[in-house]
């Protein structure tokens, strides 16, 4: 049952954006779900309106009396001949009720947040007032009266903000007056200027200055004409601007109606262009991360040195290693100097505390036999020991210098190897040579 009697949309205004009066508004919106909605309302005066406020005050038992009022028959042709001219900007909806296009949409958002919450109010307040004008016998006295003052307090809501647009337009009126008349002033004031200083030139005016006189004023006259063809100009481009907006506008209407099917599409490209997108992403991601590999693998070839390199790091090698080996080679010997010395200073020290010694004990041990022979026995001892020394030290020179020839053939052996190695080398370095010219014979082949 619902879906039988509820209001169904028959037609479609396409240019709703034109209709700057409210009730003109309202009453071509019920027009879109049927003439019957929309014949019995017209267009009020303030005066139909407060003699409706005053029969619904009757109504409500303010007063006993009722009057009915009854429209005349012009204002019924009128109501028709408006209703068949905003039936003839309509088009039929052909079971298309429910669908919203991206121009209606469009439309609806355009609107402005204060403006609708505007309509929807005042639509709330008619809706209440129709629903107390069709049934006012089914209420009380006081419904009908409370129902009333609250009509009559929103409508005095209203009126005190309309009040207060009309407050503040006036204030920004009167302050762009103000303006105006300042400007009026200074304009008033410069064109007294202009006077005096023309009245000026006037009375310098001579047979002679005449001519330039006069061409000065064709210049000025000409500047001023061209100063207002320019603000005409600019006036016509600030029209010529916005007319062109309007028709911009109508034709992406047309255009968001007409071009589903090219929507569509565009839509589609669109979609198959973000996924190229990403699989090109995805794609120059890999390729860094190989780029990032290459350059990984370049640097680790890089830091392999070559040939040329390698010949130079052995070269520096051999001065470093002949230059600590000469290094050392000094301060092995200052070694070998130092403990030389050492030992000659301990041998001396001993022969000079033996000959003390000698020296000391040879009166007392000369003066008896026994002393004598006792001292000579001691004597041998030492000679013993002397030569036990000398023999020791010998054997350990024959030591030394055995080790010492050891050595020397050694290092002999060493020279050797290395000369057989540098001539290897060299021997290597030439075979490459000739392989390489081999290769390069072949490659220009």
């Amino acid at each position: 049952m619902t879906d039988v009697y509820k209001p169904q949309r028959r037609y479609r205004r396409s240019d709703i954006k034109r209709l700057t009066d409210e009730e003109l508004r309202v009453q071509s919106t019920l027009l879109e779900y049927g003439r019957r909605y929309g014949v019995g309302r017209s267009v009020k005066t303030e005066n139909e309106k407060e003699k409706d406020i005053k029969q619904k005050a009757k109504a409500a038992g303010l007063t006993k009396q009722r009057s009915d009022t009854m429209d005349s028959e012009e204002e019924r042709a009128a109501d028709e001949k408006r209703i068949k001219a905003l039936m003839s900007e309509m088009s039929s909806m052909d079971g298309d009720e429910g669908r919203l296009t991206a121009a209606m949409v469009g439309s609806i958002v355009g609107l402005q947040s204060e403006q609708i919450q505007k309509i929807v109010s005042e639509y709330a307040d008619k809706q209440s007032e129709l629903v107390t004008e069709e049934r006012p016998q089914k209420m009380s006295g006081a419904q009908q009266h409370k129902r009333m003052m609250a009509s009559l307090e929103k409508q005095i809501a209203n009126q005190e903000k309309k009040l207060e647009e009309v407050v503040a337009k006036h204030a920004e009126l009167q302050q762009s007056f103000e303006t105006t008349q300042t400007r009026l002033k200074d304009v008033q004031e410069f064109t007294d200027k202009i006077n005096e200083e023309m009245q000026k030139l006037e009375t310098v005016e001579t047979d002679e200055n005449k001519n330039v006189l006069n061409k000065l004023r064709s210049l000025v006259a000409m500047n001023e004409s061209l100063k207002q063809q320019e603000l005409q100009f600019r006036a016509h481009c600030k029209e010529e601007m916005v007319r062109l907006k309007e028709n911009i506008e109508q034709l992406k209407g047309v255009d968001n109606e007409a071009d589903s099917e090219e929507g569509e599409r565009n839509r589609l490209i669109e979609k198959q262009f973000q996924a190229d997108k990403e699989k090109l992403h995805k794609i120059r991601l890999l390729l860094a991360r190989k780029n990032r590999e290459i350059a990984n693998l370049q640097r680790k070839i890089d830091e392999v040195p070559s040939r040329a390199e390698l010949t130079q790091y052995q070269r520096r090698f051999i001065e470093l290693y002949k230059q600590i080996a000469s290094t050392h080679k000094e301060t092995k010997q200052f070694y070998t100097l130092y403990n030389t010395l050492d030992d000659t200073k301990l041998y001396l020290q001993k022969e000079v505390e033996l000959l003390n010694s000698i020296h000391d004990n040879f009166k007392v041990a000369m003066s008896s036999n026994a002393g004598k022979d006792q001292f000579l026995k001691q004597f041998e001892g030492i000679v013993e020991g002397i030569r036990t020394n000398k023999n020791k030290v010998e054997k350990r020179r024959q030591d030394e210098k055995g080790r010492r020839d050891k050595l020397n053939k050694s290092y002999l052996d060493l020279i050797e190897k290395q000369r057989l190695y540098f001539k290897t080398i060299k021997d290597f370095k030439e075979e490459c040579r000739k392989n390489e010219i081999l290769l390069s014979r072949l490659e220009g082949k």
